[in-house]
Order: structure tokens, then sequence, then C-alpha cells
């Protein structure tokens, strides 16, 4: 099996196993990249603990899920951003004010978007939850 978006996977496993209400996903891919996002979504109980493996075929993650997720994905093509177009992208990816939030891309790291407006940095939009 060929994965293109590895983070789309994970985010998509993520939202089924949570229909379905399960409390656990093993996850067998696992970069830095998505230990960040998973790193941020728990930052902001969104899931629970989560562990990586390590096994003579790579590294796999098990992640605990608390059932507070209705929707996360990740967007493609992956927008940029300025500083001050923040609003244009929460409107079209999320579905409230102040109801979930964008993970961005900076210079500085991975963040969500509220934390890239307080330090006035854009980048690219690569996933939204809520």
């Amino acid at each position: 099996m060929v994965l293109n978006d590895p983070l789309s996977n994970v985010l998509s496993s993520i939202v089924n196993y949570e229909k379905v209400g399960k409390k656990e996903l093993e996850i067998k891919v696992s970069s830095k990249m998505i230990k960040t996002v998973l790193e941020i979504m728990k930052d902001h109980l969104y899931i629970g603990e989560y562990s990586t493996e390590k096994s003579n075929r790579g590294e796999s993650l098990k992640i605990n899920l608390l059932g507070n997720i209705n929707r996360c994905g990740v967007i493609k093509p992956r927008f940029s951003v300025k500083k001050d177009s923040y609003e244009k992208f929460e409107k079209r990816f999320l579905p409230a004010r102040n109801f979930g939030f964008l993970i961005v891309s900076t210079p500085k790291g991975l963040m969500i978007h509220e934390d890239a407006k307080e330090k006035g940095i854009g980048g690219k939009l690569i996933a939204y939850v809520y």
C-alpha cells in the first residue's frame, strides 16, 4: 500500500475511530510532523496521550482517543497565509468563531493559527481540527 499523504491518513483514521467509538488507535507510520500535530492536538485536549513503539519494521504510534473530535483533516493544497489574512481561512475551514483551530507551518515551527496571529507571522496551512 502506497501512502501519498501519511498525515492525511492519520487524521482520517482518528476521525473514523472516534466515530465508531474506539478508545485506542495504532498507526504504523510515524514522522516528526505527525508527532508535532498530535502534540498540538493533545495540548488542546482533542486526543489523550500517545506513545511511540519501536519495532524491527520502524516506529508505530499508539494514540488514546477521548471522543472530543468532531472533524479534522489536512488542508490541500497547502495555502500560504499572511499574518493578517487568517480570518478568511477560519471562515472556510472552521464551523464557528473560537471553535477549533487551524495548524500552520511557520518559520518558527508548527503552531495553531491563534498563536501565529498573536506573534504576527504567516505560513502555510497544514490541517484543521474541531
